[in-house]
């Protein structure tokens, strides 16, 4: 989904409500994907941490008031259509809330071609391997024959320490050479490149 520009806002929002200092678009940008807790401790890491609650608290005020303006990138559907047609399971892998996954799957009518979801309030948060290890172990498939998708360095080291590949999207949230740092098997420009890719490769 591109979710990019209106996570940042909402970040943003938050500090303002609270009276902190404001992060920046790129301080707030590299936090997407990881748990809602992690990502306020880490874009805010010299507040009084009794302060973090509240800023997950007006950070979901403000994201819940914008989720359903949320949309697809250009081509997502038609290639997730594709894949699970073709038999592959598909797994979301997220630093959302389930209650925000479920809104944001919903919102957008793909929650009944994944296979099973994982959600950072249900085990640990990225980078670390656990979502990838339940969730192949829950599809009963192997690591070595898993590719993780994503538009963050916290998705691609996650993909790095669970023993899958990781391929890396461009048009998200990090920069292009910071996802090359964690060396994915490909990086996409596009989603149809993306897409080309995973026809080719999977």
């Amino acid at each position: 989904m591109d979710s990019t520009s209106t996570i940042v806002k909402c970040i943003q929002a938050a500090a303002r409500d609270l009276g902190l200092p404001i992060p920046g678009d790129e301080a707030a940008s590299h936090v997407i994907g990881l748990g809602l807790h992690e990502a306020m401790q880490a874009v805010m890491p010299g507040i009084d941490p009794a302060l973090y609650a509240r800023m997950v608290e007006r950070y979901r005020f403000h994201y819940l008031s914008k989720d359903h303006e949320l949309v697809l990138f250009g081509g997502v559907r038609a290639m997730l259509t594709e894949l699970s047609q073709e038999g592959y399971f598909l797994a979301v892998a997220t630093g959302k809330s389930r209650v925000g996954l479920n809104r944001a799957m919903n919102a957008v009518g793909l929650l009944s071609l994944f296979d099973a979801t994982r959600c950072a309030d249900e085990t640990f948060s990225k980078p670390h391997p656990a979502m990838l290890h339940e969730l192949t172990r829950e599809l009963g498939q192997d690591l070595r024959r898993t590719v993780m998708i994503g538009d963050t360095t916290h998705d691609l080291l996650m993909a790095n320490n669970a023993g899958a590949a990781a391929v890396a999207v461009q048009y998200g949230a990090h920069p292009h050479e910071q996802l090359l740092s964690c060396n994915p098997v490909y990086s996409a420009e596009t989603v149809a490149q993306l897409h080309q890719w995973l026809s080719e490769h999977a």
